[in-house]
Order: C-alpha cells, then sequence, then structure tokens
C-alpha cells in the first residue's frame, strides 16, 4: 500500500493575516492555505511544519490522518474557556494530552489502529469534527469524556491476569538467572502493573448527556474509535442534559441582560476586532454549569469496571446476534423444505411427463439444457425415496438414460457432481 498523509487546519477565532498565509506557504508550497484554513495530502514526503507549533501560533483545530491507522485531532482555545486544570481530569498518556500557551490550551487527542483497516473517505472529517470545540467551550464537557474513553477503550484487558500472578511469579523463578531474563521479566512485572492500574483508575467527572450526543460529538467519537460498547456502558453513568438549552430566546435574553456593562464592552471589542466566534463561544458559556459545580449523581467508575461491563455487553449483544442468525438459519432452512416438498408433490402427480421432459433437455445437447434436465433427475430421485415409491423402477430407467447418453461427458460430469452417481 502506497503511504498516504492528510493535514488539515482552521482557523476559527480569528482569520490569518497576509504575512502569516506567507509564513505557512514557506512550509508547503502544494498546500491550498486560506485566511481560514490549510489543507494538504502526501502520497511520498512529509509535511515540512510542526502541527503543534502552527497550532501554537496560528490555527484552532487539526486533523490528522495516516494510512497506517493514526487519527489525530488538536483544538486549541482561550484559557478563560477551557480551565487546564478541568481538561487536565480527561487527559490519557499518551493518547489524550494537553499545553498551554500564554492565552490558550491545546487539546491533542490521538488514535493509534495497527490492525491494516484503511477508510477511505475520511478527507474533510475536521468539518463534521470541529463543532465539538465549540461546545467544549461552552462548557459540554462530553468532548473530553470522548477522548479519555478513547484512550482507555485501547486497553486489553485480561481477566486473568489478576488471578494468575502467583503462577506468573513462579514461571519467573524457573527462568534462567541471565540479565536478559531479569529485563524480560522486568517488562512482565511492569505489564502487570499497567493491569493493575486499571482497578485503580477511576474515570473524570461524568458529563451529562453522554446516551445522546450531538452529531459533531458522534462524528469525533467514530474518529477517535470510540468502542460502542463501552460508550453505551459510560452512558449510563451520566445524567440527562439540562432541559434550558442556549438556544431558548428568552434565557438567553435574560442572561445577556444580567451581563456587566463592562463585559457586554468587552465582547462587543471581540466582535469588532473579528473574533465573533470566540464573543459567542464566551457568552454561550455562561450558560452551562461550570464543569465540577454540580454534584455526582452516582460513584464514579473504575476503568477495569468499565471495560468489564463494556466486555459483558458485547458478549451478550453477540449472543443475541448469534440467536438470531440461528432463527433466520432455520426459517429459511423450513422454508426450502417446504419449497422441495410442494416440489415433489407436482413432480409425484406426473412422473412420466417429467422423465420425457428430462429425455427432451438432453438432447438439445445445450449445457444449461443440460442443468434443467439434471434438476429434474435429481427431483424424480428425491421423490423414489419416499415411503411407497418405487425406488428399484428409479435406479433402473436412470442406469438406461445414463448409459444412452454416456457419450456426453458435460452431461455426466453434472450428474456425478449432483450425486447421481450409481443410483
Amino acid at each position: 500500500m502506497s503511504e498516504y498523509q492528510y493535514y488539515e487546519f482552521l482557523a476559527l477565532d480569528r482569520p490569518l493575516t497576509t504575512a502569516e498565509q506567507a509564513e505557512i506557504r514557506a512550509l508547503s508550497t502544494r498546500a491550498r492555505i486560506t485566511a481560514t484554513s490549510f489543507t494538504n495530502e502526501y502520497h511520498w514526503g512529509d509535511f515540512r511544519g510542526s502541527p503543534d507549533e502552527l497550532m501554537r501560533r496560528y490555527y484552532d483545530a487539526h486533523l490528522y490522518l495516516a494510512n497506517w491507522g493514526t487519527h489525530r485531532v488538536m483544538f486549541r482555545l482561550p484559557r478563560t474557556l477551557l480551565d487546564p486544570e478541568v481538561a487536565e481530569q480527561y487527559c490519557v498518556d499518551p493518547q489524550v494530552s494537553l499545553s498551554a500557551t500564554g492565552d490558550h490550551v491545546i487539546l491533542d487527542m490521538t488514535s493509534e489502529d495497527e490492525s491494516g483497516y484503511w477508510e477511505e473517505d475520511l478527507d474533510g472529517s475536521l468539518s463534521a469534527i470541529v463543532g465539538a470545540r465549540s461546545e467544549l467551550a461552552a462548557g459540554d464537557m462530553r468532548p473530553l469524556y470522548l477522548a479519555w474513553l478513547s484512550g482507555f477503550g485501547t486497553w486489553e484487558r485480561d481477566g486473568d491476569a489478576f488471578d494468575d500472578e502467583d503462577e506468573d511469579e513462579d514461571d519467573f523463578e524457573d527462568e534462567d538467572e541471565g540479565e536478559d531474563d531479569f529485563e524480560d521479566d522486568d517488562e512482565d512485572e511492569d505489564d502487570f502493573e499497567d493491569e493493575d492500574e486499571g482497578e485503580d483508575i477511576v474515570e473524570p467527572p461524568v458529563p451529562a448527556g453522554l446516551g445522546s450526543l450531538t452529531a459533531a460529538q458522534r462524528a469525533l467519537a467514530d474518529f477517535l474509535r470510540v468502542d460502542a460498547d463501552l460508550l453505551d456502558v459510560a452512558a449510563e453513568g451520566s445524567p440527562a442534559l439540562s432541559t434550558v438549552k442556549a438556544g431558548d430566546p428568552h434565557a438567553l435574553a435574560a442572561h445577556i441582560a444580567g451581563l456587566p456593562a463592562s463585559e457586554k464592552d468587552r465582547l462587543l471589542g471581540l466582535v469588532a476586532a473579528d473574533q465573533a466566534t470566540r464573543a459567542r463561544m464566551e457568552l454561550l458559556r455562561g450558560f452551562r454549569p461550570q464543569p465540577g459545580s454540580q454534584p455526582l449523581s452516582q460513584p464514579r467508575r473504575t476503568v477495569a469496571e468499565l471495560l468489564d461491563a463494556a466486555a459483558a455487553r458485547r458478549g451478550q449483544r453477540e449472543q443475541q446476534a448469534a440467536a438470531q442468525r440461528a432463527a433466520e438459519h432455520a426459517r429459511r432452512e423450513q422454508q426450502r423444505a417446504e419449497a422441495r416438498r410442494d416440489r415433489l408433490d407436482e413432480l409425484a402427480r406426473d412422473p412420466e411427463a417429467a422423465w420425457a421432459e428430462a429425455e427432451r433437455l438432453i438432447s438439445t445437447r445445450a449445457p444449461a439444457q443440460y442443468d434443467a434436465a439434471v434438476d429434474l433427475l435429481k427431483g424424480l430421485h428425491d421423490l423414489a425415496q419416499r415411503p411407497g415409491e418405487q425406488s428399484q423402477e428409479f435406479g433402473r430407467r436412470y442406469a438406461a438414460l445414463r448409459e444412452a447418453h454416456s457419450r456426453k461427458p458435460s452431461l455426466i460430469s453434472r450428474l456425478d457432481r449432483a450425486g447421481l452417481t450409481g443410483v
């Protein structure tokens, strides 16, 4: 498979100046660059710039994908809209990380898949995902929780690993005491520590509405390969969304009316400075409770509990699917049996006509007619197996027909494949 990489950046809060666009152009002469976007794809070579640096200096959202399985998406938000201490609770090293500049917080989310599966139609996915940034800026923590789920969803939890520690320690004692063996033991012990850690790691605050994701959040979950069963389990601990929404004109008017004059002036200043998107996000932020300000509706779960519950749900779903497939198979078999019985009943009404038709079809010497003749003969054979029918009579007549047409190898081959050999 040839190499493929796709880069996309968006400037949302402030368009790039002409000078800034020229700085970006120096990094890539082939990219499509505007005041608000950068897109390029590579089938060989690599991008000379640093996505981290471009996010720090110019852009507010970034998407990267490669055909070897890497999916990466980054959001940059003003510090006033995303508290680093709150966001840090959702980080998972190395899949979900956080960095900060003087004015911004940059969220970096990555999903790796080494299975070799390649999605062909992910170009432009940033347009579907980027709405999650505005939601996050407005205080909706669901995008962060989805990233956290993606990070821990890659863990492969071995249910026996914790029970067999003593056996594994015995195995270590039986190994040679060479330096390399001790190094291997250390690696295995690290693996156990990682597994044990899943017993203790507790999920971050669970945001409301995990069971009713927005379109942008669903696109983000798909891009980060969030396991559907794991998401369903996580949603069981998520309260319903508040009935008060930012789109309510009366609530919005009341909220704006209650803002201090200095705050209104500041927001209008952002709009005048071509930062209307940021002004809107900050305005709507007041519509949602601050993250962590609401009491938890139920105890937080550990990573191990979430993964085990997801595995149980997956097993139950697969069992249900297997039962449905078995029922569907039985239904089709019954339909085939009924159709076969009806066909044999029809042949039984005039078997002589069926023998004559078989002879006529064979006499045409056409391969397609041979198939029809074989089908008729197979039906006559099955009819002869019914109680009260003369199976010996069928055997005699079939042997005579086969002998009469023994010099037709194509016909004989078809008869043999149908199981009508020495009947």
